[in-house]
């Protein structure tokens, strides 16, 4: 089943009064959402008393969890401390992702720095891949989700995040469209454009995933480096626009969990696209 939910809590959240995250789930429900994702950016401090009322809420109201792992990530990053605090701070995400009863973890792979693109990713493909085999001994149902990225700089194009996918079953991509287009310089315009990009990770990593990706979507200011910042959709000037990717995903019969990282109105445009995706699939 297709999921869509916001990361994090909309300005409307509060400005009609809430203040807690455990109040979410019924909030979201109400826009006619399932699915929510837990930023973890500035590290992981979600006590156990509060992940158990989220969790209660969130089985009211069939909301899947997920949460996305601190910024500091830098699996390019071969220092010992650097190896050291990224088994940390996605120890620590996995641990607050299974209090809350999720499956997926996204994080930032890493970034380039002063290395070449060979030499960071080659780093990426040590590091990462050490990291891996001691998770996979205590896994158990959770994916880590690898974000394309938006900016040059960054570890994670379309294609590095494919291969990065395919090198343990515990690995899921998190497809951001938003950085993806940021990338293309406004590229993903079509249904055929999206079509392109998921098809080319059905060939990559097989159908099985693909239909399970995390997906993030928003409308993105970006320039000659990329990425700069996060808009809603009422921005008429960036892109990508929602149709076509749920078009392609119809076509595609793929079941994603779809998160809006709007800036400020991640909730309302999450229920666009879900009455979006509703009207895409009555017509097919």
């Amino acid at each position: 089943m297709i999921r869509f939910g916001p990361s994090g809590n909309s300005e409307a959240f509060y400005a009609e009064g809430y203040k807690e995250t455990a109040e979410a789930p019924a909030w979201i429900n109400a826009q006619g959402l399932n699915a929510f994702e837990y930023a973890f950016t500035l590290g992981q401090f979600l006590s156990d008393k509060t992940a158990q009322k989220i969790v209660e809420e969130g089985k009211k109201y069939d909301i899947e969890f997920s949460v996305h792992a601190p910024f500091y990530i830098n699996f390019a990053n071969s220092s010992d401390s650097s190896r050291e605090n990224n088994y940390k701070f996605m120890m620590n995400s996995v641990e607050g992702l299974k209090k809350l009863r999720g499956r997926h973890c996204v994080f930032h792979i890493g970034a380039q720095m002063k290395m070449s693109r060979e030499e960071a990713f080659n780093n990426v493909k040590t590091n990462f891949l050490d990291f891996v085999r001691e998770f996979e001994k205590r896994n158990d149902g959770v994916f880590l989700c690898p974000e394309t990225m938006g900016k040059y700089t960054q570890i994670g194009s379309v294609d590095e995040i494919f291969e990065v996918c395919s090198w343990s079953d515990c690995l899921i991509p998190t497809l951001d469209f938003g950085h993806i287009n940021c990338i293309l310089q406004g590229a993903l315009r079509t249904k055929d454009d999206f079509k392109k990009i998921l098809q080319l990770g059905i060939d990559k990593i097989g159908f099985d995933k693909m239909k399970d990706v995390h997906v993030h979507f928003s409308k993105i200011m970006y320039g000659a480096k990329g990425e700069i910042k996060h808009l809603t959709f009422e921005d008429t000037s960036f892109g990508p626009e929602p149709e076509p990717f749920l078009e392609a995903v119809c076509d595609l019969g793929l079941e994603p969990v779809v998160i809006t990282e709007s800036s400020g109105t991640q909730a309302m445009d999450a229920a666009i696209m879900s009455r979006m995706y509703k009207i895409i699939k009555k017509e097919k």
